[in-house]
């Protein structure tokens, strides 16, 4: 196994605790209070770094390299590990306006957002990489 499998496979290992952890928040999301909801929000906020930076590795492991999140994002799309390219670059767009919880309408956005669209991306993603384990 070249180094290269071992970074994307390592790093997948923390992507994986991050996603169970959001999915945790998810599962849960009718019993949270507002912090704890923006706890969740965070929770999106890394599992969806550490997910582009796993697809970045994955790519290098097979011969795509592809260095900024929005070049990732196209290639993953290209080839075809990822089915909706305009989800993923719209969390990539949408993550600083996520910082910004608290205004209430951007607030209830975001969670809607995130439990509507961007979750059910992650899920497949994650899906993916665990099947390429």
């Amino acid at each position: 196994m070249s180094q290269i499998e071992i970074r994307w496979k390592q790093r997948f290992e923390n992507f994986e605790k991050a996603f169970l952890q959001l999915k945790e928040a998810i599962d849960r999301y009718e019993h949270l209070d507002d912090l704890s909801k923006e706890g969740l929000i965070q929770r999106f906020e890394y599992t969806f770094e550490l997910s582009w930076k796993t697809l970045k590795d994955y790519l290098e492991s097979n011969g795509v390299v592809a260095k900024f999140p929005r070049e990732v994002l196209k290639q993953a799309f290209q080839t075809e590990i990822i089915d909706q390219g305009e989800s993923w670059i719209d969390m990539l767009e949408k993550r600083n306006l996520l910082a910004h919880t608290y205004d209430k309408k951007n607030f209830k956005l975001a969670l809607e957002t995130i439990l509507t669209s961007y979750y059910p991306e992650i899920i497949k993603l994650y899906q993916f990489f665990k099947n390429e384990q």
